[in-house]
């Protein structure tokens, strides 16, 4: 994995100074590179840091059938966010004990529960999603308790072919990949741009 660099790396040892648990957001559209700045800090801190993905917060596929909105997976409405907040507030708390985090298994497509121990140790708490710094509710009271948010960019034609790789990879037609992010991923991308200027930081990756 490379390495993070200096000047984030900087930025990241000035937010964990005074000793409290951070709770650092990276935001930006899908396909831009969120998962592996993530990835990049929790490796670069060790292990006092530990990387909690909205994702985990998907709704089951059988929800989304439920509510027959399968076909816009990804969007915010098929996400669980006041489940996604009120775990936020217990790792904000920092309770003395375990709090488990769920993820998001690509390979199934679903969130698993119980998958990321938290442990009442832990310094850094990295959490990506999308909509990380949107105005619909409940994700102002996410904001709130986020120490900053980083919103990571990349030139549309960047995220787009990684995003038709990986909706290949797991599955989708070429056909199928391409009208998903036409369909789904753009208009997810165009809202999360809409939110780009509240950021405490913007990169390119």
């Amino acid at each position: 994995m490379p390495s993070l660099p200096h000047e984030l790396a900087t930025r990241v040892e000035r937010l964990l100074a005074d000793g409290q648990r951070v709770l650092l957001g990276i935001t930006g559209p899908p396909g831009a590179g969120k998962s592996t700045l993530a990835a990049e800090i929790v490796d670069h801190v060790g292990a006092d840091a530990v990387g909690v993905p909205m994702d985990g917060f998907h709704l089951a596929d059988v929800e989304l059938d439920r509510l027959n909105i399968r076909h816009r997976k990804g969007a915010i409405e098929t996400f669980d966010g006041y489940g996604y907040l009120a775990l936020l507030r217990q790792l904000h708390a920092r309770p003395p004990h375990i709090v488990y985090a769920p993820a998001f298994d690509r390979d199934i497509e679903q969130p698993v529960a119980g998958s990321i121990p938290v442990f009442a140790d832990t310094r850094l708490v990295v959490t990506e999603g999308n909509y990380l710094l949107d105005g619909q509710p409940p994700w102002p009271s996410v904001r709130e308790l986020l120490t900053q948010v980083w919103y990571v960019d990349a030139p549309p034609e960047v995220w787009q072919r990684r995003l038709v790789a990986r909706h290949e990879q797991f599955g989708k037609s070429p056909e199928h990949a391409l009208a998903w992010v036409r369909d789904v991923d753009g208009p997810n991308a165009n809202r999360i741009a809409l939110c780009r200027h509240k950021a405490d930081l913007v990169l390119t990756r």
